[in-house]
Parts: structure tokens; sequence; C-alpha cells
């Protein structure tokens, strides 16, 4: 079995080889596919993510919530809880600044961000995925300390954790960690799966 760091490093120059043309076209179709599905259409609370390395482009999927009247959120880095995520409100005219890994982040109080529990749906990037709702990230481990406490939960499941992928970003197993929080579901080019059923 390949490694996770051997996969990782693949399927990161994989998807940095694609052009800008085909990756806008890949990010459209899962936007589209997605932005029908019951899951998007009744969440109120979302949280997002802005491309970086790569990753689809999750652009289109917050035009279309913007355009239905929900609340997006981005991902903030906690200057209180080391290597755990925050969300904070994104809207059009939010200020964004790089955080630590240069990535852009809103430029937010504490007290704006929102409780977890309170988003309805965290759209989560990643670098691999598998039919079981397994998710290699990018080795950090942020959203999985961020959600561990879903871990505990056994029946209330909010926020339901939905990853964004490129089809091609699909293998046949991944080793189960522990410490993983697992996801619901992905949208890819090709369409929404869940986890209940094989992809």
């Amino acid at each position: 079995m390949i490694s996770r760091d051997a996969l990782r490093r693949d399927l990161r120059a994989k998807r940095r080889a694609l052009d800008e043309h085909e990756r806008l076209r890949l990010s459209r179709e899962a936007s589209q596919a997605f932005s029908r599905h019951r899951l998007f259409r009744a969440a109120r609370h979302i949280g997002c993510y802005l491309p970086n390395d790569g990753e689809l482009d999750p652009a289109p999927f917050i035009l279309q919530a913007w355009r239905m009247g929900k609340r997006v959120y981005l991902p903030v880095l906690s200057s209180i809880h080391r290597d755990h995520l925050l969300f904070a409100p994104f809207e059009p005219d939010t200020l964004l600044l790089p955080n630590r890994f240069g990535i852009p982040e809103p430029v937010s109080a504490l007290r704006h961000c929102i409780p977890l529990a309170r988003l309805d749906l965290v759209l989560t990037p990643l670098v691999a995925f598998d039919a079981n709702g397994n998710r290699l990230g990018m080795g950090g481990g942020f959203y999985d300390r961020t959600f561990a406490f879903l871990r505990r939960r056994e029946s209330w499941f909010k926020p339901r954790l939905v990853g964004v992928a490129y089809g091609f970003q699909q293998v046949n197993n991944l080793e189960w960690q522990r410490w993983d929080v697992p996801l619901q579901g992905v949208i890819t080019e090709r369409g929404y799966c869940s986890f209940s059923v094989r992809c």
C-alpha cells in the first residue's frame, strides 16, 4: 500500500498540474451538482474555505450561497487553541489577510466567530478520500482536531462535514487513524456521494 506521504505528494502534484480553464470547469460542475442537493439547500450557516495548493475552488458554492441568502464562514487559525480552527463570517467586502501558511483568512474579532455547533454544513478541502468517508488532508490535522467532538456524538451530527475534491482524488482505501473525523459525503464534478452508499 502506498504511504500517506507518497499519496499526498502525488495527488497534490496532480491537482496543481490542472490548468486554470480545467480547474474552473470542474469547480462549476461540482457547484452545479451540489447546489441542488437537500444538504446545501437546507443549510443556513455554511463553513467553507479558500483554495490553496491546487484545491478545487469553492467560489461557485460561495456565490450561490450568498445568492440564496445563506451565511458563509471561513476558517481562521485560533490564537487561543493552537492548531484548531475558528469560523469567521465571510461576505463580499470582508477584509482578508494571509495567515502563517499564506492562506487568506477574515480579519475578525473572536466574538464574531460562529460556535461550531451552529454550523449546518462544512465544506472541507482534502487531498484524498475513499468510499468509506475517510479523508486525507494536508497533514496538519486542523479539521480533525477542530471537529473531534463529532466522534463522540451518537444522535446529533451537526455540522455535517462534506469533502470537496476532484474526482481523481478518490482512492481505493485509506487507512483509518484513531483521530480521524470521517466525512458524511463528498462533492466532485461527478456529483454528490453520501458514504452510506458506495461512490
